[in-house]
């Protein structure tokens, strides 16, 4: 299985800011030494890769250095060259292994799942919305009928990528998040599934399978894209919900079994973690490269 990486492109962070950067370094070295997995070093999205999803204002003004100052501050990141070539191989990472996923069953984008990010602006840590960018990617460079799923399983409603996509019938999202947590303003997705706080492992498995039995009822993929967001942990800082790490298993396993079950390729990435123990986090993210791997060797 692939594996595309992207932390050895140093993101340069204000001291005590908020963002686990170090997080994907520690991934990529556990890792290194997973038999079965082949690292690969992400490689930058084109512009044109990046214009399938994004306003070229915007994108200019990225490259440019031109944000003004609130929009840095809805991002999260101070602008920097190496915030923009990072940011551009976040987004390669994925369409990469998205066109390995086509080859080889399932792939994997070390960082990635920045759905917060918007047509026309950056947010919650996200400049540019990789699903977006390697769904539509997909369907312009290898196949114009494909159509493709994005479950998005972050504990945070992929808004950016909703809005990209809320006119596009070939590309469907679902979205299972929590229902009071960031953003506090929805967009719509072709399936939203709001959960309580404090929601446990038996509540948010029935919700998830519930939720891609609907999906496969009302729209045949061709092509997945999964966001394993770490963030729906009882450990993590920001997630509110009480979902155990073996509950976290069973949800990758879910996803899993559903693309295999019909022999639909899968990117998928890491999207959001926010551990209180930084730890925490990367153990659950390497628990989903494992199970990705066990259902690899299945292709």
């Amino acid at each position: 299985m692939k594996a595309f990486y992207t932390d050895h492109f140093v993101l340069p962070l204000p001291a005590g800011h908020r963002f686990p950067i170090e997080k994907y370094s520690r991934l990529r070295d556990l890792v290194s030494v997973q038999a079965g997995i082949e690292l690969v070093e992400a490689p930058p999205a084109t512009d044109t890769q990046i214009l399938y999803a994004h306003d070229p204002g915007y994108l200019i003004k990225v490259i440019d250095g031109a944000l003004s100052a609130q929009e840095q501050r809805e991002i999260g990141f101070p602008w920097s060259t190496q915030m923009v070539e990072r940011s551009r191989r976040s987004a390669g990472a994925t369409v990469a292994a998205a066109k390995a996923a086509l080859q080889e069953g399932i792939s994997a984008n070390l960082a990635g799942g920045t759905h917060h990010a918007y047509r026309d602006t950056g947010s919650g840590f996200c400049v540019f919305n990789d699903s977006a960018i390697a769904a539509r990617t997909l369907q312009k460079e290898i196949s114009g009928s494909l159509k493709i799923a994005v479950i998005d399983l972050d504990v945070h409603q992929g808004n950016g990528t909703a809005a990209i996509l809320q006119n596009d019938d070939s590309i469907f999202t679902l979205s299972l998040h929590g229902e009071n947590n960031f953003p506090f303003k929805k967009e719509q997705s072709d399936l939203d599934v709001g959960l309580a706080d404090g929601c446990n492992d038996h509540v948010y498995l029935h919700s998830l399978r519930e939720s891609l039995d609907q999906l496969d009822a009302c729209f045949k993929a061709d092509f997945l894209i999964f966001l394993a967001g770490a963030d729906p942990h009882e450990g993590d800082r920001l997630g509110r919900l009480e979902i155990t790490k073996d509950g976290m298993r069973q949800r990758d396993e879910m996803v899993f079994e559903f693309a295999l079950a019909r022999q639909l390729p899968i990117a998928f990435s890491m999207a959001g973690g926010y551990g209180k123990e930084i730890e925490s986090t990367v153990d659950i993210h390497f628990q989903t490269i494992k199970t990705a791997l066990q259902f690899q060797k299945q292709y």
